[in-house]
């Protein structure tokens, strides 16, 4: 049988996952990924939490905003990188600082 403690390792693992990625990762699409491991991850306890308590669907009604949230964040943050390749034909990020100029 499957508990919550079960849920919270495996979202563990996913939050691990996703700040080694945007704290070692120079690549701007790879720190992306990154952060959203980290939203995947808050997904699943909010799922996991509004499964196992009584209080109905307000979990699932939060982890929708957060999917909501995570793809105008994605849009944005390809529009910047998008526009930091067509600037700097890199994507790295130790060069982003060159956008201010």
């Amino acid at each position: 049988m499957i508990t919550l403690q079960h849920y919270l390792l495996v979202s563990a693992a996913l939050f691990s996952l996703g700040i080694f990625g945007v704290l070692t990762r120079k690549n701007a699409v790879n720190v992306l990924m990154g952060i959203e491991l980290i939203l995947n991850s808050a997904n699943i306890n909010l799922v996991a939490f509004s499964r196992y308590s009584s209080h109905g669907l307000d979990g699932q009604m939060f982890a929708v905003f957060v999917i909501v949230v995570a793809a105008a964040e994605v849009a944005v943050a390809l529009a910047i990188v998008l526009t930091m390749y067509r600037l700097l034909r890199t994507v790295n990020l130790d060069q982003a600082d060159t956008l201010r100029r």
